[in-house]
């Protein structure tokens, strides 16, 4: 499984280690990645999605995970939440009609 958020596209970043003697060694910054049970009021339905926590910090100021998914573009989400992004948009199309 890839280190990457699902929301933000955060993964890992690659630097140097630097001794006071000027040495440089490779190292790798990873993301800090946790796994959360994200519940859409407009599905009534749980995700567990792997995302960083500025990403968590992110869907709480768009309220929500219904929120972010119905103000992101399509394009800059991974498959698995362009799929709920749709069926959320399908649910509320269909309560705007009735």
């Amino acid at each position: 499984m890839a280190r990457r958020c699902a929301v933000s596209g955060k993964g890992v970043l690659v630097g140097n280690n630097v001794s006071h003697a000027n040495n440089k060694t490779r190292r790798r910054y990873l993301p800090n990645l946790q796994y959360r049970r994200l519940y859409s009021e407009t599905l009534k339905q749980q995700f567990r999605i792997r995302l960083t926590v500025a990403a968590m910090r992110t869907l709480d100021k768009h309220g929500g995970l219904d929120g972010f998914l119905v103000e992101a573009a399509r394009k800059d989400l991974p498959a698995e939440l362009a799929r709920v992004q749709e069926r959320i948009l399908a649910v509320r199309a269909s309560a705007a009609e009735a």
